[in-house]
């Protein structure tokens, strides 16, 4: 099942697209610790489209969510027409120094590296295309569920 939702990228459009995100994980009974993490993707993903992508002008992002099932997992795919850039180039921040001595920039796109299975980019046809999986491990609930039936 793929749904997606396209949206002015700004900074006032992201709880729109969270929400719209989270209803779809909520239809597939997505635990909410995955939910979570895919929200924070999101907020941190569209956040910097909104803020970089077209700058100082503003554009149209789309959002796509899949569920696949067997194995259950989430790809979220951000597409946008700004500049090309790819966030993945950028090199991870040197977490280990204190705040005021790291560089600005670069911790969101590191959370969401440390929180999916798989992140990648390309450029395609005049498109930024960010793409992100999160495997759905069971939850805790369907776990017990299942180990009664055995």
């Amino acid at each position: 099942m793929t749904n997606e939702i396209t949206v002015l990228a700004t900074l006032e459009n992201i709880s729109k697209v969270t929400g719209f995100v989270d209803q779809h994980l909520i239809a597939f009974n997505c635990p909410l610790r995955t939910r979570i993490q895919l929200k924070v993707a999101v907020d941190e993903l569209l956040g910097n489209i909104a803020n970089y992508a077209y700058y100082p002008n503003h554009g149209h992002a789309t959002i796509r969510v899949d569920v696949e099932k067997e194995p259950t997992r989430v790809i979220l795919t951000f597409i946008d027409s700004g500049v090309p850039y790819d966030p993945l180039s950028r090199e991870a921040p040197d977490i280990s120094l204190p705040a005021r001595q790291r560089q600005i920039g670069g911790l969101g796109i590191f959370m969401v590296r440390k929180t999916m299975d798989s992140i990648s980019y390309e450029y395609k046809n005049g498109q930024n295309i960010l793409t992100v999986l999160k495997n759905v491990e069971p939850s805790l609930s369907e776990t017990k569920g299942s180990d009664q039936n055995l």
